[in-house]
């Protein structure tokens, strides 16, 4: 995928009971959530990823609109549903073949419209055409172009409607784009952490709207920044706050333009609170961030308000180092958005992270540290055959990847690995990007 270009979104909506998180669950496998075995990355069920015919997207699953009612929970899900029609590339509108058009479905078409937004009309629980079929027609009446009917349970008519959708999105760039030389920076954290001030700091003016309400910014806006020569894009993100804490579930579909920004980031710049501290949630935004393959600095911002003495700066960083103990590689800096404090070695640290995201390693120089690493500490064995490490090359970047031929992926222990990678790190630095490892098995003599 073209860097800076975030994947489609397709938006699944309609009155409720009408078949929507089912049509989710089948498109997606079934997926319930997205769990990475990293600690606190658990993505919400609202959204997950999936493709069709080598095209990836981000597929959003909504409460069921009901247009004219007043109760305060409809009210909420109606809302929650507005804005991911307004984020969406592609809305797949699901309607139930079996109760038929109904005025609810008029009301839903009547929001749908004034978005311009490209609409899939889904006509689902078609389980039988020969019982169904003559009522699909009915359908034509929203104006909506042709029903596509499905049967999300038995997974039925999923290939021609997912056909339908990806005619809406756009075509895959053949080149790398104007905005290739430049390094994209998503500013990631809690709510009124103060990244908006940060990107107005930076860019020296009033670019994003500030405000000590936590929650203003509800979208995700890039800015440019040239700065010493360089070109840089900062994205500006919806605050994610905790699950327990979210009143309205609206900010659930604000984290979907967060993860977004983060996907088609080189750098994520993590913004914590000085005086709130390190918390939970902001392991899980890291992780959000680690689980993308991201360059990550943690920048801790609002330095300036508090009381210090000669150990506050290592206090503080073993906290975070606990707290985030999986991504003990992100570099951490101490600064004010509101001063201006430490601002420029914010940007050194942009510029180290990006390019040892992008370091390559030639294969003879790696296979030495490798062979030297086993040397030191010798590879774990069991019922006395022993791990060997036939050969490693580097396969990509972005995050640096390595693949590791050895004789038995089952003597391959985490730890082990660990440490390989750690010598690895201390070998060629890799500070602020994570490191990725793929073990392949070849036998004796092929090694």
């Amino acid at each position: 995928m073209k860097k800076g270009q975030k994947k489609p979104v397709v938006a699944i909506v309609g009155r409720p009971n009408t078949g929507k998180s089912s049509l989710f669950n089948a498109i997606t496998g079934d997926r319930r959530s997205i769990v990475k075995d990293v600690p606190g990355v658990t993505r919400d069920r609202i959204y997950a990823d999936a493709s069709w015919l080598d095209r990836e997207f981000l597929l959003i699953d909504t409460g069921g609109i009901e247009p004219e009612t007043r109760d305060r929970m409809y009210e909420s899900m109606r809302e929650q549903a507005q804005i991911a029609i307004d984020t969406a590339d592609v809305i797949i509108f699901v309607t139930d073949v079996r109760t038929g058009l109904v005025d609810a479905d008029q009301g839903v078409a009547h929001i749908i419209r004034q978005s311009d937004t490209p609409v899939v009309l889904a006509v689902n629980k078609t389980d039988s055409i020969k019982k169904f079929g003559m009522d699909i027609y009915e359908f034509y009446n929203l104006g909506l172009g042709d029903p596509v009917p499905v049967s999300a349970v038995n997974r039925q008519g999923l290939g021609d409607l997912l056909d339908r959708v990806i005619e809406h999105f756009p075509e895959k760039p053949e080149d790398a784009g104007e905005d290739d030389d430049a390094v994209r920076v998503a500013v990631v954290g809690k709510p009124n952490t103060g990244k908006s001030s940060l990107i107005n700091r930076i860019t020296g003016e009033n670019r994003v709207i500030v405000s000590d309400k936590a929650g203003t910014t509800r979208d995700s806006v890039d800015t440019e920044v040239v700065r010493n020569g360089k070109r840089y894009i900062f994205t500006d993100t919806a605050g994610i706050r905790r699950h327990n804490r979210i009143k309205d579930d609206l900010e659930r579909f604000m984290i979907i333009r967060a993860v977004s920004a983060v996907e088609r980031s080189d750098v994520a710049v993590l913004m914590i609170d000085a005086e709130e501290g390190v918390t939970e949630q902001d392991a899980k935004i890291a992780g959000i961030a680690d689980e993308n393959g991201k360059a990550v600095i943690i920048a801790v911002n609002k330095w300036d308000l508090i009381e210090k003495d000669n150990s506050s700066v290592k206090q503080y960083t073993e906290k975070i180092r606990n707290t985030l103990s999986f991504i003990s590689w992100a570099e951490i800096v101490f600064i004010s958005a509101e001063t201006g404090q430490r601002i420029d070695r914010l940007f050194r640290m942009i510029d180290a992270v990006s390019e040892n995201h992008s370091m390559r390693i030639a294969t003879g120089v790696l296979n030495e540290i490798v062979s030297e690493a086993c040397a030191m500490k010798q590879p774990p064995s069991d019922k006395g055959r022993r791990l060997r490490i036939f050969y490693s090359t580097q396969v990509s970047v972005k995050p640096p990847t390595f693949v590791l031929f050895v004789n038995d992926r089952e003597l391959f222990h985490f730890s082990y690995l660990r440490y390989i990678e750690n010598r690895i790190r201390d070998s060629f630095g890799f500070t602020g990007t994570p490191l990725r490892f793929i073990i392949r098995e070849r036998n004796e003599k092929d090694g």
